[in-house]
């Protein structure tokens, strides 16, 4: 390990962002301090080696910096403090408090990153998190220690959806990382997650588009770190919020292209699988602890489902939440592990109830299609689209908040207003327990 008091003076090349030195026996994700000529010092980080040539990203930019710069390695990757402390406190992504409290020196940090948990210790998710947003919660449950994306484009509204959830969500524990926010978000998270008394059991990373673009990509590392100790060490069902992926995507570009690194699929680097992969797989239910579930939002270029980012997103996680005009889709969306959870930890009319509304919903699009062509429609089209109306506002709109059990008897309730208990063709049992006799 290399001695604090070590200083590299050999500079070889400044790229923008990235120097590089000629030294030995430094490791992967190493942080360094850069000492200008007039003694100023910045932080950075070990992104590449190749033999004795390291490189270096520059924290706060290699403006500044000549080859008279000197490097001095701490011997270790980057930390994070963890603690109970940490709760109802704001950082940046470098892990220092930006909120204006007590700075936490005495408190313990633990190194981010690592290997993902050992298969042998996940247990098998069964286990459903309420949150009151009923086109989750009855059409896509969210099952504790998924991974799952929100897909939507730029200028719809999934910040305040990710904020609802982190506030109605059946969470002990709700980790916030934002990458390359602006202000205005930043303040809204903070803002609603401190109004709605949520913020004592919050933590947030936050990197906002003006701070430097190394610390991006450390943020979702540094909030998933966070998130296994909590869950591991203190049995913790913490809910992992991750805005924007695409952001921290493109991020990892951007230092690939500064490091001349040949890109792959529309810029992007060779790797953006695995190292997407690396920070979703961090979801787990552990045996004998708590459970990391996390949900981030992936930002489509275009609305392009196949832009590299959602392709790959798409691989790793198990399914995703597809928002768009200000409602969640119930055709794009899809949850893999719902049926871990349907009439096994909910109540028996889940199933049949969703599958029978989807239907409906399906066949209500179509009857409107033949009305907007000025084809006759039946009277059972019409009922149709009388569904088709209410099902919008009353499900997916992302405004709509509804406990569990009350969303599944609107559903009933719905049902009831435009179809017969003949037309719904379901089991018997089910309908006589629940379709309401007057509506």
């Amino acid at each position: 390990m290399i001695q604090d008091l070590t200083f590299f003076t050999r500079v070889l090349s400044i790229n923008g962002d990235v120097l590089q030195v000629r030294a030995a026996g430094v490791g992967l994700n190493d942080l360094a301090l850069v000492e200008a000529a007039d003694g100023e010092l910045s932080l950075a980080q070990v992104v590449e080696i190749r033999r004795d040539k390291v490189s270096l990203q520059v924290f706060s930019g290699g403006k500044g910096l000549s080859t008279d710069a000197r490097v001095r390695f701490l011997g270790h990757g980057s930390q994070v403090t963890f603690s109970d402390n940490i709760l109802g406190r704001v950082f940046d992504g470098a892990g220092q408090p930006i909120d204006g409290g007590p700075r936490l020196n005495g408190d313990p940090r633990v190194e981010i990153g690592g290997p993902s948990v050992n298969p042998v210790k996940r247990v098998v998710p069964r286990r459903m998190i309420e949150t009151g947003i009923p086109m989750i919660d009855v059409f896509n449950c969210l099952v504790e220690s998924q991974k799952i994306p929100i897909f939507s484009v730029a200028g719809e509204l999934y910040n305040p959806l990710l904020a609802r959830i982190g506030i109605q969500a059946d969470a002990e524990i709700v980790v916030f990382g934002g990458m390359g926010l602006v202000f205005d978000d930043f303040h809204f998270f903070r803002s609603i997650f401190e109004g709605e008394g949520v913020f004592s059991r919050t933590v947030m990373f936050v990197n906002q588009a003006s701070d430097p673009i190394v610390e991006r990509v450390l943020v979702p590392d540094m909030a998933l770190k966070v998130a296994e100790k909590f869950a591991v060490e203190e049995n913790k069902r913490v809910l992992v919020l991750l805005t924007d992926m695409t952001a921290y995507a493109d991020a990892l570009k951007e230092i690939g292209t500064s490091m001349e690194r040949v890109p792959a699929t529309r810029g992007y680097m060779g790797d953006l699988y695995s190292q997407l992969a690396l920070r979703y797989e961090r979801a787990c239910d552990f045996d004998g602890a708590g459970s990391v579930t996390v949900l981030s939002v992936t930002t489509m270029p275009g609305d392009d489902v196949t832009h590299p980012v959602p392709d790959n997103t798409g691989y790793i996680t198990e399914g995703q939440f597809y928002l768009h005009d200000g409602m969640l889709d119930p055709f794009g969306s899809l949850s893999r592990l719902k049926q871990q959870v349907i009439g096994k930890a909910t109540r028996e009319d889940h199933g049949q109830l969703m599958n029978t509304m989807i239907r409906f919903y399906s066949g209500a699009i179509d009857a409107e299609q033949k009305q907007a062509m000025a084809f006759e429609l039946s009277e059972f089209d019409n009922k149709l689209i009388r569904f088709g109306k209410l099902f919008r506002e009353r499900f997916m709109s992302i405004e709509v908040s509804l406990p569990f059990g009350k969303a599944l008897d609107l559903g009933w309730q719905t049902l009831a207003e435009c179809f017969r208990r003949d037309e719904l063709l379901m089991k018997e049992e089910l309908i006589a327990k629940y379709f309401p006799e007057a509506v």
